[in-house]
């Protein structure tokens, strides 16, 4: 099977290298790797959802689901010291390569684990989920983030979204339209989608 950011574990040789970076008006520190999703530098999606991305109006922890090496999850826990951000991801190397930046940009509100979706997030509901889903893995394995993040979200809880519109934004919209009722298209900039789904 060929290997992808969305895979467990890589034989691909590990070659760090560390660069930094401005999100959110602080300057952090990124180390990242081969097998990683967008190494070299944040992507442009994750920005547009980073800049468009406010704290919900409720209590409650914050989840970044496919967190990669971890920058939207470490920008948004450094902008909101007191919730707990939970950033999962299903890639080992992206994972151990998220806990040495929170490490060495010095945030310690985020609980960082290995978790294919929802699995190893049972019986946790979170104030908002914020994603920048792996497209390549399949409309399917992307539809099925949006059922079990509704099911995971409080009352009020909102699911952001950043999706480009030719990977499929205006389905992901319909989708979402589906099961929340109500979404919000924050922002469309270059192609890419910021949709806001909250759980009324």
């Amino acid at each position: 099977m060929s290997e992808h950011y969305y895979s467990k574990s890589t034989s691909t040789k590990s070659e760090e290298r560390s660069w930094t970076f401005r999100l959110r008006e602080e300057t952090f520190t990124f180390t990242t790797d081969h097998a990683v999703f967008s190494k070299s530098e944040v992507d442009f999606g994750s920005r547009v959802l980073l800049d468009a991305y406010t704290s919900p109006d409720i209590d409650g922890d914050i989840l970044d689901l496919g967190c990669g090496y971890g920058p939207i999850g470490l920008a948004i826990a450094k902008g909101a010291p007191d919730r707990r951000v939970y950033m999962v991801d299903v890639n080992e190397r992206a994972l151990e390569l998220a806990r040495k930046n929170a490490e060495q940009n010095e945030v310690e509100n985020v609980t960082i684990k290995e978790s294919d979706r929802f699995s190893n997030l049972e019986n946790h509901s979170f104030a908002a989920i914020v994603t920048n889903p792996p497209i390549r893995a399949g409309k399917q394995v992307v539809h099925a983030m949006f059922t079990e993040s509704f099911a995971s979200l409080k009352p009020q809880g909102e699911l952001w979204v950043v999706i480009q519109k030719k990977q499929g934004a205006p389905s992901a919209k319909e989708k979402l339209e589906e099961m929340f009722g109500s979404v919000e298209l924050v922002v469309k900039k270059k192609g890419y989608y910021i949709l806001k789904a909250k759980k009324v």
